[in-house]
Order: C-alpha cells, then structure tokens, then sequence
C-alpha cells in the first residue's frame, strides 16, 4: 500500500516507513550491520528513510547516506534540523541563519544533493515562524530539499504556522511526525484533527513507546536500568515509580489482545498507528535484522474494530500514560518565570 503525503508534491511513501534515529547511538553502533538492515528495509519495498542531524551528533545522517550509495532514487530521504549541534548560541533553533548552515550539513553528511522532506524537529519560540517557513519555502526554490514539514508540534503550533502561511503567502509545513503509539494517545484529541483539517502528511515515531510494547518489559519482570533507553531515562522504567506500573499493566493486557489474534506484541503496537484515517505511515526503528523482520509484518496487519475496541478499553482513546517527547517542553512550561507573577504581584486583592 502506498499514500501520497505531501499533498501537491506527488510524494509517496510506502505504508511502513523505516526510521534510522537509533543507529550509531544508544541502538546498534555497528555501522556495516546497520547499512545491512536499511538495504534489508528497501527490500522489503520500505522506500521512505527517515533521520536528523542531531542523532549521535550526525553519525546517524552519515551511516543513512553510505547506506543509500547508488540507491537515492529508490527511497524518500528524510531529514530535521533544530536541535543543537556543537557550541555556541547559534548552531540549533529554526532561525534562516541556523537553517541555511544546517541543510548543508546534513546534505554533505548524507552525500546526496537534495532532501525529499526536511522537517522541523521542533518549536522554536525564540525565532518568527514566518522566518522559518521562508527560509524553507528559499531551500525548496533553490532546489535543496522538495518539501518540508515538523516534528512533535503542539497542535496550536500547527494553526499559527499554517495562518501564518496563508496571511504572509509563504508555503506550508506539508507533513507533521509526531509520537503516537497505543500507550500514548493524546494527539488523538488535537494534532491529528488538525492536521486532516490542513490536509497534511502524518508520520507518526516510537509505535513501541519506548520500548515498552516491545514484550522485553513485563509486571513483575527485572527491568536494568544501566543499559539502552532505560539508562538514558531511568525514570521512565523503573517499576517502584506508579506511572511506570499503570503502563506495565496495560502492557500485560495487551500480550493477552495480541495472543488471541495470533500476533506478536510488536506487530499489534505497529499496527495499531496504522488504524488511524489521519496516520499517513508509521516510522519504525529496528536495531537488529530480527527486529525488523518483526515489525514489518506489524505493518501489514489488519485490526478489526473488536481488535480496537478492546485497545480502547485498555488504554481509553486520547488519552498518554506517559509523556512521550521526553526532549522538549514547551517554554510555558519549563520556564517557571512564564508560570509565576512576579511576587509583588501575586496577591488576589
């Protein structure tokens, strides 16, 4: 199956994309097995890759432009810029002087001579988005990349950046990639709303919730706390902590779901994004060739409406048992100075 995601551009992907963010980092340093899992992926008729500068410093953009070595014409190449990369006060954010530098990088770090899709990786409060969609729609024009869109806004980002689009006559953010798996659930209540409403493509990251709907963590189970993701957040994992428990006992209904239809954890996790009318492709991440394996055959499999019934009984429809983007908070609130009145200024009366 295929979808056009980027509206006009007459792009396509396939119904299952393959997402290089783990490779060279906490995931598989190996860079030889990892070229091996992305040629596995083409093979399996996956043609949209998708990465970003600041995975293991871009590491993860030079393993995805070895691996696409006479092979660029068979995929959509993905890329995001925000995030910082190296030191000093203008080497991340999404101003036009940061994002001219950082596509070039990107374009040498994967060896290739254009982006298919360029995504903001996310909000940037200190710069104009009307900046930062002209200096995109500058990059299409130029012929660097053929279209762009974000990551992980909030859906009231995605309203002002498409008004501001329509007032200014600037090109749109044509796509949003957001976290959405079936533990995390909340962009059910707005971003995919929103994003139907604009006609946009959605490519939803991290369909095992981190790990948890992989089947490798159960109640009751050890959980290690000193290796891969668990020891990047700990807080995420570990079972004295109740909001870890409450995902854990999801987790064990769910095993009892997939068990009765005959799949495995991994494949009900990635085929459940899938579902969703306003889902254009699900990002996988494997580390392993096995992996893959798996999670492909997630992809092709079909749930029935008594199959997502019981998932929203489970965990109810719209609704995170935990905070997915676990790297940005939005200023309003990570900044206590934009969440208190001064003091003087505090009493009622």
């Amino acid at each position: 199956m295929r979808y056009r995601i980027l509206g006009g551009t007459g792009i396509e992907v396939s119904a299952h994309c393959l997402g290089t963010m783990m490779f060279g980092a906490v995931g598989n340093p190996d860079h030889e097995e990892c070229v091996r899992i992305i040629h596995a992926a083409l093979d399996h008729g996956i043609n949209f890759v998708d990465t970003a500068d600041m995975y293991s410093g871009g590491e993860s953009e030079t393993i995805t432009g070895k691996a696409l070595k006479g092979r660029r014409d068979d995929v959509v190449l993905a890329t995001k810029v925000h995030f910082k990369m190296g030191e000093g006060r203008n080497r991340s954010g999404n101003s036009r002087r940061w994002i001219v530098r950082a596509v070039e990088d990107s374009l040498r770090r994967l060896d290739t001579d254009w982006i298919d899709l360029y995504q903001v990786h996310r909000p940037d409060h200190g710069t104009d988005v009307e900046e930062t969609l002209s200096v995109l729609g500058d990059l299409v024009s130029a012929g660097k990349i053929r279209a762009f869109g974000c990551s992980t806004f909030p859906a009231e980002e995605l309203v002002e950046a498409h008004h501001v689009a329509e007032r200014r006559g600037l090109p749109r953010f044509r796509t949003e990639q957001p976290p959405y798996s079936i533990l995390a659930r909340g962009i059910e209540a707005d971003v995919l709303p929103v994003a139907r409403r604009y006609g946009m493509g959605v490519l939803t990251w991290s369909p095992l919730a981190s790990g948890f709907l992989s089947g490798k963590y159960r109640l009751g189970g050890p959980v290690d706390l000193t290796s891969g993701r668990a020891a990047l957040t700990p807080a995420r994992f570990d079972p004295a902590i109740p909001g870890n428990v409450a995902k854990l006992e999801a987790v064990e209904q769910l095993v009892e779901l997939a068990d009765s239809i005959g799949c495995t954890l991994p494949e009900l996790a990635v085929a459940f994004p899938v579902a969703h009318p306003a889902v254009t492709s699900v990002i996988i991440g494997p580390r392993t060739m096995e992996q893959l394996e798996g999670l492909v055959k997630g992809a092709g499999l079909v749930l029935d409406d008594d199959v997502l019934d019981r998932i929203d009984e489970i965990v109810e429809p719209g609704r995170n048992l935990y905070r997915p983007d676990g790297v940005w908070r939005p200023p309003a609130l990570a900044d206590a100075a934009q969440r208190r009145r001064a003091l003087g200024d505090r009493a009622a009366g």
